[in-house]
């Protein structure tokens, strides 16, 4: 069993910044691809980022492409999003996933096989 844990989240005004972090318990994620996504009120989740298991790979929406960045440190079995140019539209629950392999198509939401219990953002405008 994994289990992932997200930290970070919370209030900042649009156009701050903030640093979510995922970690992992129960076994390494160091040989597997993780991911990252939101789900907002009345809205299905959606995919924010990927990276493959030796960060050699991301992925990112388009939607915060240039704005977030995604990394991890396997020693540390943590993988961090960083956030930048936040805007109200980026308010959501952001949720951190172990995929089953080193890499995939991280938005299929199939891959995944382990799901932290998310971290609120709020973006005020």
């Amino acid at each position: 069993q994994v289990q992932l844990v997200e930290s970070g989240g919370g209030l900042v005004q649009a156009g701050g910044s903030l640093r979510l972090s995922c970690a992992a318990s129960g076994r390494t994620i160091s040989n597997n691809a993780m991911g990252w996504f939101r789900q907002a009120p009345g809205k299905e989740r959606e995919f924010v980022a990927g990276i493959s298991w030796n960060s050699d790979h991301t992925y990112y929406a388009d939607l915060v492409k240039g704005r977030f960045t995604i990394s991890r440190d396997n020693a540390k079995n943590t993988v961090y999003l960083q956030m930048n140019s936040l805007k109200p539209e980026d308010t959501a629950v952001y949720y951190c996933a172990r995929a089953r392999g080193y890499w995939g198509n991280y938005e299929d939401m199939s891959i995944y096989d382990y799901w932290g219990q998310g971290t609120q953002v709020t973006v005020s405008s």
